[in-house]
């Protein structure tokens, strides 16, 4: 049995390795392998497009550092932008998280009051090459200076 538990122990631990994520707090998601990064939200730069003011078709750019799981370490950064779709509710987002291992892509909804949204993964890179599945984005505080990004990725 112990022999057993330590063979399991160490195939996970190996599959962690394998897609690059064991210093960003992983485990497993019903097949999926699910890990958080932090991104601090200090770069966004709207630029007015079209009618002055908060407009459809404004776009948010923005470049941020990624902190691992426990907010305590920087581990990546990431770069994207959002187009204004609907006014004083939503933009549609589309980013890259670049870590050590590659690089994860992602799209869908971010939301005025910040609550919770999932978005697609919809590629990766080097260690995450083929990934799919899901990322919830969720606030960590009410002033959108933090954000948790956490994955579950099927490969």
């Amino acid at each position: 049995m112990r022999h057993t538990k330590l063979l399991i122990l160490a195939v996970l631990v190996a599959g962690l390795l394998r897609i690059g994520v064991s210093s960003i707090n992983a485990d497993d998601d019903g097949g999926k392998r699910k890990f958080t990064v932090v991104e601090h939200a200090d770069s966004d730069t709207v630029a007015d497009v079209g009618a002055a003011g908060d407009s459809l078709g404004d776009v948010l750019a923005f470049g941020k550092p990624i902190f691992d799981a426990s907010n305590t370490q920087q581990v990546g950064r990431d770069q994207g932008y959002c187009i204004r779709t609907n006014v004083g509710e939503s933009w549609e987002c589309n980013w890259t998280v670049l870590l050590d291992k590659g690089s994860l892509t992602v799209e869908g909804p971010f939301y005025d009051d910040l609550h919770d949204s999932q978005l697609a993964i919809t590629g990766g890179t080097g260690a995450y090459r083929n990934a799919g599945g899901e990322m919830t984005l969720h606030a960590r505080n009410a002033a959108g200076t933090e954000f948790d990004f956490i994955y579950r990725v099927s490969q």
